[in-house]
């Protein structure tokens, strides 16, 4: 069971109309959901719902996780996380990231070049930016000539960076707040968090963590690999999965899914997988799992409800809630 004092959160938006979400966020305070974290992929942007939450539900932290660096000028970040933490003050986590080529090239149309410094710029140039600083400098991977931050938060946010491998971890505990992680299980995290841990002390590690309170196994193994391999085929993704370890056991499946063979492919992710990267089960045993993430090192669990056996998602809030109604 999640003590009351621990973080808890929850990622937004549900699949319930927008405007419908004041009903949404008071009910996660009610459950003892301390923070809710958006996304930006294809659904909804990373701050209208965290905007509505700061309105309808002060309570709750509110985090990005995560904005991605490219498709956002840096001006035009610093202005949205300026105005996050403003509209929340002392309430607001600002998460970046280099998002991946899918996202950034094939939807957004922009140049998915040399991630690592474009997320170190953008980390250096917010830490300035947001306290109302000047800016006039040639970055690596931009140049920024007068930019003011007219409206200043009074509390600084904190900066986390969604981190994969080596080298983005130690920027996160470096130059960040801390690290986004996600798509991993939680034995992987202990080898995560000592990396971030590493560079500094007290750093948060924020886990998006992909829950299916289902009992259906067999519906939850084929749908489970289903999606795990929209992310596991992702160049990023890849090659995390490659670095902790999992080459010998994905090469089949990557090799049936680079000659076309999707069935095939999908066959070949063994259903152990399945079920540590995807946290399934009645809600009790989700519930002792995600702990584990927590145990191993991880301070703000998020959970992203799959629905993969058709459950309501509603429902499968209330039954990973901290507090039951």
């Amino acid at each position: 069971m999640v003590k009351q004092e621990s973080r808890y959160g929850m990622t937004i938006p549900l699949p319930d109309r927008l405007d419908d979400h004041k009903e949404v966020f008071r009910e996660l305070v009610e459950l003892g959901y301390t923070d809710v974290w958006s996304s930006e992929a294809n659904d909804t942007d990373g701050l209208t719902p965290l905007a509505l939450a700061a309105a309808w539900a002060p309570e709750l932290r509110l985090g990005t996780a995560i904005l991605p660096a490219f498709t956002r000028g840096p001006a035009l970040m610093a202005q949205s996380a300026a105005a996050m933490a403003c509209a929340a003050p002392g309430n607001f986590v600002l998460g970046i990231g280099t998002s991946s080529d899918v996202i950034v090239e094939r939807w957004n149309g922009i140049p998915f070049e040399d991630p690592y410094l474009k997320a170190r710029d953008t980390i250096r140039f917010l830490r300035r930016a947001l306290t109302g600083e000047k800016i006039s400098e040639k970055f690596e991977t931009f140049e920024i000539s007068g930019f003011r931050l007219a409206r200043v938060p009074e509390v600084q946010p904190p900066v986390l960076l969604a981190a994969l491998r080596e080298g983005m971890l130690r920027l996160a505990g470096r130059e960040a707040d801390g690290a986004i992680i996600n798509w991993l299980s939680a034995d992987d995290v202990v080898r995560v968090a000592q990396i971030v841990n590493n560079e500094g002390p007290d750093k948060e590690l924020v886990a998006r963590i992909f829950v299916c309170p289902s009992d259906k196994k067999e519906q939850v193994l084929a749908a489970g690999k289903f999606a795990m391999a929209a992310y596991l085929n992702v160049p990023v993704y890849k090659a995390f999965h490659k670095w902790l370890g999992r080459e010998e056991i994905l090469s089949e499946h990557w090799e049936h899914w680079d000659s076309g063979d999707r069935k095939g492919a999908l066959e070949k992710i063994p259903d152990h997988l399945v079920d540590e990267l995807i946290v399934n089960g009645t809600p009790d045993q989700c519930r002792e799992h995600i702990q584990r993430y927590v145990e191993a090192g991880v301070t703000c669990p998020a959970l992203a409800i799959m629905p993969l056996t058709g459950d309501d998602v509603r429902q499968s809030v209330r039954d990973l809630a901290p507090i039951k109604k």
